[in-house]
C-alpha cells in the first residue's frame, strides 16, 4: 500500500481538495485498498477549521465526495516516515516540508504538477479566489501521480 500526503499552507484549500480527488480517482480506478491518503498544512493558521467553503463548492460540483467532518492540521516531523510520498502545491511548501522534516534525504517530497509535467505550483485559490482552476490544476496533477503509480 503507497501513503500519500498532500499538503499546502493552511490544508483548508489545496491540499484536502487534492486528497479529496486522489481518493476518487482511486475508487474509479478499482484501487481504493492500494493507498492511503491524506492531508495537513505547513502553517498553524488554519488549525481544526474544516475545508474552506468555496473549496467544498468546486468539489461538489465536480461530483468529488470529501470527508466534510476533517479539520486542518499542521504536518509533523513524524509525517515523513508515515508516508511514502509527501506532495507540496508550491516551492513555498516544499521548503517549509523540508524544513518540517529535517530535509529530504529519501527524496518523497515532490510538487503536484510535476507530475503533470509542468514544473509549476498550483496557484493558492485563498488569494486568487480562482478555485476553478486550482482544481483543474488538482485533478491534472492528480491524474499523472495516478499514472505515475500504476506503472
Amino acid at each position: 500500500m503507497k501513503s500519500i500526503l498532500f499538503v499546502c499552507l493552511g490544508n483548508i484549500c489545496r491540499s484536502p481538495m487534492a486528497e479529496a480527488v486522489m481518493r476518487h480517482l482511486a475508487k474509479k480506478a478499482g484501487r481504493a485498498d492500494d493507498f492511503t491518503i491524506a492531508s495537513a498544512a505547513v502553517s498553524e493558521e488554519e488549525w481544526g477549521n474544516p475545508i474552506y467553503p468555496p473549496a467544498a463548492r468546486i468539489l461538489r460540483t465536480n461530483g468529488i465526495p470529501y470527508d466534510t467532518v476533517r479539520t486542518a492540521r499542521k504536518m509533523s516531523a513524524e509525517d515523513y516516515d508515515r508516508y511514502d510520498l509527501i506532495i507540496g502545491m508550491d516551492e513555498a511548501n516544499l521548503q517549509a516540508i523540508r524544513r518540517i522534516s529535517g530535509g529530504d534525504p529519501e527524496n518523497k517530497v515532490h510538487m503536484l504538477m510535476d507530475y503533470a509535467g509542468c514544473h509549476r505550483p498550483v496557484a493558492d485559490p485563498w488569494y486568487t479566489r480562482d478555485f476553478e482552476t486550482a482544481y483543474n490544476d488538482i485533478l491534472s496533477g492528480c491524474r499523472a501521480l495516478l499514472e505515475h503509480l500504476s506503472s
